[in-house]
C-alpha cells in the first residue's frame, strides 16, 4: 500500500513568496495527498492569496501569532495526529523543493530495506541556491558537531540535529513523542525535536541527493579573521535563541560539557554581534535577559516580531499541542 503524505508550511506574511513553494510542491514527481499551511496570524492576506490560487490547499489559520514552534506543533498535530498521514513533510514559508526531492527522500530511506522503521525523520540537503552556502544536519556530541567532509559524501547518512523545513517526519514518531514544544515559540525547538526523536530511539537519516533551496535568515557576507556568513537577526529573536539554547543546556541536557558549549557558543554569538549587528545594543539586552530566562526555565511567548511584549504568570505558555485558537478551511 501506497504511503500517504502531507506537506506542513508554517506561514507569516508569505502571500508574495508561498506560490512558488506551493507551485513545487503541486510538481513533485511523488504527488502529495495533502497540502497544508498554517497562517501564523499572517496580516498580508496569506489565507486570502491561498483560497483564490491554491482552493485545493488545506489552511489553519491561526488566530494569534504562536510562533514557528507553535504553529509547526498545529501543523504536525493535525497532519499526523488527526489525519493520521503517515508522513509529513514539514517546511518554512520561503523553502523551495526541486520537482523529485520528496521522490530522492522517499528512495534513500527505502535502500534501508528492514531497517526502515528504525528512521523517524528523514532530512534534505539544505543549500542556499544564490550564494552555494550549505545547512548540513548536525551531530549532537553535548554541543554542535558538523560532520566530516568524507562522512557527508555518503548517498545516506544519519544526524541528530536538523532544522524543520524540508525534512519528513514519520505520522508514528509524532504519537510516540509528542509535539514540538509551542512554548520554544522560536528557534531550537526543531533541535529540541531531533534529539527527543533520538532519545525515543529513532534515527534521523539525511539524503544528500534531495536538495531543499533554503535560507536561514538574511546572510550576508563579513570579515573576521577569514569570509564568512552572517545572519543579522532582530533583537527579540535574539532572545528566544538565547533562551531556548540555555534552557536546553541547564534544564534538557545538563551536563558540564553542554553547559560550557552553551556558554561558549553565545559568548562568541555575542561577540560577533558586537562587530555586525545593526542593533548591538539591543540585541545584546534580549541576549542576556534571554540566557537569564532560560537558565530560570521561563519559557512561554514574551516578545513578539510586531513589538508586543507578552507577560504571563510565571513564564506560562501553550505546551506541546496547546496554541492559540484557529479557523479552519480544507
Amino acid at each position: 500500500m501506497s504511503q500517504s503524505i502531507a506537506s506542513v508550511t508554517i506561514a507569516y506574511n508569505g502571500a508574495k513568496i508561498l506560490p512558488r513553494q506551493i507551485d513545487a510542491l503541486l510538481r513533485q514527481s511523488r504527488a502529495l495527498q495533502e497540502i497544508i499551511v498554517v497562517d501564523n496570524a499572517s496580516t498580508d492576506g496569506t489565507s486570502d492569496m491561498l483560497a483564490q490560487q491554491y482552493p485545493q490547499v488545506t489552511v489553519l489559520r491561526m488566530k494569534a501569532n504562536v510562533g514557528a514552534a507553535g504553529a509547526w506543533a498545529r501543523g504536525l498535530g493535525y497532519a499526523a495526529l488527526e489525519k493520521r498521514h503517515d508522513w509529513v513533510w514539514s517546511f518554512d514559508d520561503d523553502s523551495v523543493p526541486n520537482t523529485f526531492v520528496l521522490a530522492n527522500l522517499l528512495d534513500g530511506i527505502g535502500s534501508l530495506n528492514g531497517t526502515q522503521a528504525e528512521v523517524g525523520i528523514v532530512a534534505p540537503m539544505p543549500v542556499h541556491q544564490k550564494t552555494g552556502t550549505c545547512y548540513p544536519p548536525l551531530l549532537w556530541r553535548n554541543g554542535f558537531v558538523k560532520p566530516s567532509a568524507n562522512y557527508m559524501q555518503n548517498p545516506l547518512w544519519f544526524a541528530d540535529l536538523i532544522i524543520a523545513s524540508g525534512c519528513l517526519v514519520r505520522g508514528e514518531l509524532v504519537g510516540k513523542i509528542g509535539l514540538p514544544r509551542a512554548d520554544f515559540f522560536m528557534d531550537f525547538f526543531d533541535y529540541e525535536y531531533s534529539l527527543r526523536a533520538r532519545l525515543n530511539g529513532y534515527k534521523i537519516a539525511v539524503i544528500p541527493a534531495a536538495e531543499l533551496d533554503h535560507e536561514i535568515g538574511n546572510a550576508r557576507k563579513v570579515w573576521a579573521g577569514r569570509s564568512r556568513l552572517w545572519t543579522s537577526y532582530a533583537p527579540w529573536r535574539e532572545y528566544y535563541n538565547s533562551r531556548n539554547f540555555a534552557y536546553a543546556g541547564w534544564h534538557l541536557y545538563p551536563t558540564i560539557g553542554t553547559k560550557s558549549f552553551v556558554l561558549g557558543h553565545l559568548a562568541r554569538h555575542a561577540g560577533a554581534v558586537l562587530f555586525f549587528s545593526p542593533e548591538k545594543a539591543a540585541c545584546l539586552t534580549k541576549m542576556a535577559q534571554g540566557f537569564w530566562d532560560g537558565c530560570r526555565a521561563k519559557l512561554g511567548i514574551r516578545f513578539t516580531p510586531n513589538g508586543h511584549s507578552h507577560h504571563k504568570k510565571n513564564g506560562a505558555a501553550p505546551q506541546s499541542g496547546q496554541v492559540a485558537a484557529e479557523d479552519r478551511r480544507a
